[in-house]
């Protein structure tokens, strides 16, 4: 099992993954537990520091979440998060209440001790606030290191255990020096060095892939998109003569997605490609299903059957390889405290009826980190940056039922908004855009007579690895044109609107 520089224990904050992000790009190596994490998993991972997340609860309410209190007993540093805070607060016997005055948003941080946590930020500096509850007194051992205004306690620690709090979150944007803080956790408190890079993490993959795959063969799915290609791109430096990479055409692709994927395996990367055309197959079998989870179950099983009857044509393949990364694994487990967000088709291991064995290379790191590796690998720029592509595809993308006649009304759309998007140089600015056809028709008016057809709705978002989202600011210009053209160039689509919703509390893709 991986060790880990820092454990950090997810209460149920929408901040948790953005914790582990810092500080892997500072160049330590974060890993995320769900808060009832087994105290002997924990242990496995020899961590050097453990972090407390934030979360919605109350540590005095009914439904509190409370983590194993050996955590507190492995002799190691830990930071207590807003929640983790009071969590910490609450075990060692101090009294935390609901506050008088609730702290939502910016306040200022006001630094009372000059301690290695705050070293290289000033006395005075904007934090990000988002809690009701307050520590009333420290606990025993304890000292305050900060303050804000209705927060006597917004920073407190004890430097003989390395216990340390704090009310507000480094992690955010909006707290100006907070990343140097969980810099100087990690550093100066934990002792740990700053070694995690793509660099590294791509030449202990290519020896464990070495390693575990010997003279067997390995099956690789790919899509075309980012995830899919810098997995093979990386088995491709690992064990070249041994793998199989196969592309399927589920028949939910794009316009002319088909030809991109096997242009670019086999003129640029130098892949072989073996392609299966299952369009037919995927497309009978989601005829009539309307429920989302459902289609993405569909899709995820079937997908498995296709390589499961390609591995069989080829001797001693005993692996699959695909492109899971952690943000997958963390949105379809239950983590924290919340429930699954969504199932992912290439997360929960292998149906039992399979003999290969999964090779998931990427599950450890975020979308961010998978395109930093991909030009480690030297893949090229425009295929390492281009927008992430769900693996069920299209399917997610149209309200209700797949079928023929709503998929190509959704590509003609498609085509339209990246045309536009290119051209403006809005694409390159934005992570990931895109067309949802919501199978829901109202009344227009073309050429003086009556319309009833279908609606459009435009998502484009601005992100860094997708765990968190807002809507891109596009100008007004821009999406006229863009509404204009679909309109006008794609029959059976009379209105085009734009998601202005941010991830939380909607998810990125409709389904």
């Amino acid at each position: 099992m991986k060790t880990a520089d820092i454990i950090v224990l997810d209460f149920g904050s929408q901040y948790t993954q953005i914790i582990a992000r810092k500080l892997r790009e500072q160049g330590f190596y974060a890993e995320i537990l769900p808060f009832n994490a087994p105290l002997e998993a924990i242990k496995a991972k020899s961590p050097k520091g453990v972090i407390l997340s934030g979360g919605p609860a109350s540590v005095y309410a009914d439904d509190a979440y409370f983590c194993d209190k050996g955590v507190f007993e492995l002799g190691v540093p830990l930071l207590g998060i807003c929640y983790g805070m009071q969590l910490l607060a609450h075990h060692f016997g101090a009294n935390v209440e609901a506050a008088n005055k609730k702290e939502y948003g910016k306040a200022t941080l006001n630094v009372l001790d000059n301690h290695i946590l705050f070293k290289d930020t000033p006395n005075s500096q904007i934090v990000w606030m988002s809690h009701s509850d307050v520590v009333l007194e420290l606990p025993n051992g304890f000292k305050p290191l900060a303050r804000s205004e209705h927060s006597p306690f917004c920073a407190f620690g004890d430097d003989v255990r390395k216990f340390y709090a704090f009310q507000f979150h480094p992690e955010v944007a909006h707290s100006e020096f907070g990343y140097l803080m969980l810099k100087n956790f990690a550093k100066h408190i934990c002792g740990c060095e700053s070694t995690w890079n793509m660099g590294s993490f791509a030449k202990a993959q290519m020896q464990k892939i070495k390693a575990e795959v010997g003279d067997d063969k390995v099956l690789c799915a790919v899509s075309g998109g980012v995830d899919s290609s810098v997995v093979a791109a990386l088995l491709a430096h690992s064990i070249k003569e041994n793998l199989i990479v196969v592309f399927v055409d589920n028949g939910l692709l794009r316009t002319n997605e088909r030809e991109q994927v096997e242009n670019t395996f086999k003129t640029r990367l130098g892949v072989d490609l073996i392609v299966i055309d299952a369009s037919e197959l995927f497309l009978s079998r989601l005829a009539g299903v309307t429920d989302p989870e459902k289609k993405r179950k569909i899709i995820g099983e079937t997908f498995i059957e296709v390589f499961d009857k390609e591995a069989k044509k080829h001797k001693n393949v005993k692996y699959l390889a695909q492109g899971t990364l952690y943000t997958d694994i963390i949105e379809s487990s239950v983590a924290g405290a919340g429930k699954t967000i969504k199932s992912h088709h290439n997360v929960g291991g292998l149906p039992s009826w399979m003999e290969f064995k999964l090779i998931e290379p990427l599950k450890e790191i975020f979308k961010d980190e998978v395109r930093k590796l991909g030009l480690e690998l030297g893949l090229a720029r425009d295929l390492v940056y281009r927008h992430p592509f769900p693996g069920p595809g299209l399917a997610i993308r149209i309200m209700g039922e797949v079928n023929t006649p709503s998929l190509e009304l959704l590509r003609k759309a498609d085509v339209i908004l990246r045309d536009e998007l290119k051209s403006s140089g809005w694409y390159d600015k934005t992570w990931q855009a895109f067309c949802v056809l919501l199978n829901v028709h109202s009344v227009g008016v073309m050429g003086d007579n009556r319309t009833y057809e279908n609606a459009v709705c435009i998502r484009v978002v601005d992100a860094s690895d997708g765990m968190t989202a807002s809507f891109s600011r596009l100008p007004y210009d821009l999406l006229e044109n863009i509404s204009k053209r679909i309109i006008n160039e794609v029959s059976g689509i009379n209105r085009v609107v734009y998601d202005i919703s941010s991830k939380p509390p909607a998810t990125i893709e409709w389904e």
